[in-house]
């Protein structure tokens, strides 16, 4: 089984959340990395993960039209990031 991390962007549906996996491509002529993202959709169960947390995805069985992932991990919750700014 595949697992991914990315941030979560979106939490409005019930059951599903948006995860954008970030990676670095280089460019064939000028060999320069840039960012490349690309947003999955992941089942969460319980509702529990909030838009900026850094969660890790694994993949599954296709669960509806569009979700093939689910949520495996929490790595970073957001508030904890945001705590860690205001001390600095």
């Amino acid at each position: 089984m595949r697992k991914l991390q990315g941030v979560i962007t979106a939490n409005r549906m019930k059951k599903t959340v948006v995860v954008r996996v970030d990676r670095l491509r280089k460019h064939a002529k000028y060999l320069k990395y840039y960012r490349v993202s690309k947003k999955f959709k992941a089942h969460d169960e319980n509702n529990e993960y909030q838009i900026g947390d850094v969660v890790i995805i694994q993949e599954t069985r296709p669960l509806s039209k569009e979700k093939r992932w689910k949520v495996f991990s929490l790595v970073k919750r957001l508030s904890a990031v945001a705590e860690d700014e205001n001390e600095l």
